[in-house]
């Protein structure tokens, strides 16, 4: 008995392919030379358009969410992962399967089975049942588990990050339309400005106190401000269009998309400075970072591969030569034993396989640094034009207020006979354009602040597992 297992021990020491030094190339970025330097980042509820006040972009936020194709592709995605999580973790278990065959076998007459047997046609029948069980004493079963269960972690996140930029996406979608009901709003104004101003240059010229070029003038700053409402009309049509694909939905919802009326004021708790915590609030981090982990597990996979794969079989049964002997007693068989695969010649196959394993672990770092970096310029960015739109959105409205106050002195002066033309259509232009900024710094305001809030993953929240993955370290070996 001493010998079969010495020559077992030495069959496993020296018959394994020798392991590459392939090591990792890329290296993780380290978080203290991110600057995150700021609180944690605020928490926010799940459904977070709803601090808006809007009753209808809860309507449709639900909507998106739930007949969103993108969602439901990663929603499958997820399900996939899930299941071949499933099918690595029924690798690890005892297999039990049930093998029966009968054949018309000729049998050879020089083999051994002697005469009257060998060189006859015969009944050969099996049943057994069969048993393999992998004993994964180098941890590759292990690892294959622990890739898939990085996978299907993956994959989880990838659909909450799904979910997340959905949310972001009909809420932009839905204060652009906000937004182009303002610049109609704008242009309806001016509309009845300038015919107003038709009507003085009109009364001036009858009274012989103004020449034709005024009344061509006016009609023609009257003609561009209808074809604005035009075209604003047309804007806001196709805005509709697009929040009603957002949601799923067809050219039956267009009436159903009335004008918004969101709070756009509304105070979000956003951070001023890049927050501590924001790896681990970004689902598309996590999802980064799972990968990272799921490329360490498949490469310790590769790996294992260098060493003998020792699996235990047994089997019970009956075998048997004839039909009527195959369920009896003399026909009973068993079996059990080690299974042994040993690793000697391969062409370097398991060589090219660790190193492109070891190349997938520089992939998929490499594009969690990229996730990192880009996740930390987007935040910087938005908190940047948060501030600056407050402010532009002040000095607008300043610029509003004296606009309209130097309009309605010129155009009285005008009718008054105590100015020309021009200095009127100067102050209405000024006036025009400080409307339209305002509308649009207002409205740039909102959206930056619901970016804001997504790149710090609002709405989303981490289980403690994904915290732990964002902040664990790659291994290098």
């Amino acid at each position: 008995m001493k010998k079969p297992l010495a020559l077992l021990a030495a069959l496993l020491l020296t018959a394994c392919v020798a392991t590459p030094p392939t090591t990792p190339q890329v290296a993780q970025v380290k978080e203290a030379d991110l600057g995150l330097t700021g609180a944690e980042a605020p928490h926010f509820p799940g459904e977070w358009w709803k601090a808006f006040n809007d009753p209808q972009i809860d309507r449709l936020a639900a909507l998106t969410i739930t007949n969103s194709p993108t969602l439901a592709g990663a929603l499958a995605r997820m399900r996939a992962a899930q299941a071949e999580l499933a099918v690595n973790q029924a690798e690890d278990l005892p297999q039990v399967t049930l093998d029966g065959s009968e054949q018309r076998t000729l049998f050879s007459r020089d083999y051994i089975i002697p005469p009257p047997y060998g060189g006859s046609y015969r009944w050969f029948g099996s049943l057994t049942t069969n048993l393999s069980w992998n004993l994964d004493f180098w941890g590759k079963q292990a690892a294959l588990i622990a890739k898939a269960r990085g996978s299907a972690d993956a994959a989880a996140l990838d659909a909450q990050a799904a979910r997340l930029a959905l949310s972001g996406a009909i809420a932009q979608a839905y204060i652009n339309l906000l937004l182009d009901y303002q610049y109609g709003d704008i242009a309806d104004a001016t509309v009845a400005e300038r015919e107003g101003i038709l009507r003085i240059s009109q009364g001036r010229f009858d009274a012989g106190l103004e020449n034709g070029s005024a009344v061509e003038q006016a009609k023609s700053l009257l003609a561009i401000a209808k074809a604005d409402q035009e075209r604003y009309s047309a804007a806001r049509e196709m805005d509709v269009h697009a929040i009603a694909a957002l949601t799923g939905q067809g050219a039956g919802a267009y009436t159903t998309i009335t004008r918004p009326k969101p709070n756009l004021d509304v105070a979000l708790p956003l951070p001023d400075k890049l927050p501590a915590d924001l790896l681990a609030r970004r689902p598309d981090i996590l999802a980064a970072r799972a990968r990272v982990e799921a490329a360490v597990q498949g490469r310790e996979a590769a790996h294992a591969d260098f060493y003998p794969d020792i699996n235990l079989a047994a089997l019970v049964g009956f075998q048997a030569i004839g039909l009527s002997n195959l369920i009896s007693a003399n026909s009973f068989t068993m079996g059990i034993g080690p299974a042994i695969h040993l690793p000697i010649f391969d062409a370097g196959k398991l060589k090219a396989q660790y190193a492109r394993s070891t190349a997938d672990l520089d992939l998929s770092v490499a594009d969690y640094n990229g996730t990192v970096v880009n996740a930390i310029k987007q935040t910087a960015d938005a908190m940047t034009q948060v501030r600056s739109l407050a402010v532009q959105r002040a000095r607008q409205q300043e610029a509003v207020t004296s606009a309209s106050r130097a309009f309605e002195i010129a155009q009285e002066r005008y009718r008054s006979g105590l100015a020309t033309q021009l200095p009127m259509l100067t102050a209405e232009a000024t006036l025009l354009q400080a409307r339209s900024s305002l509308a649009g710094v207002a409205a740039q305001g909102a959206q930056q602040r619901i970016t804001l809030l997504l790149t710090v993953g609002g709405g989303f929240e981490p289980a403690p597992s994904e915290t732990k993955i964002a902040t664990q370290d790659i291994r290098h070996d």
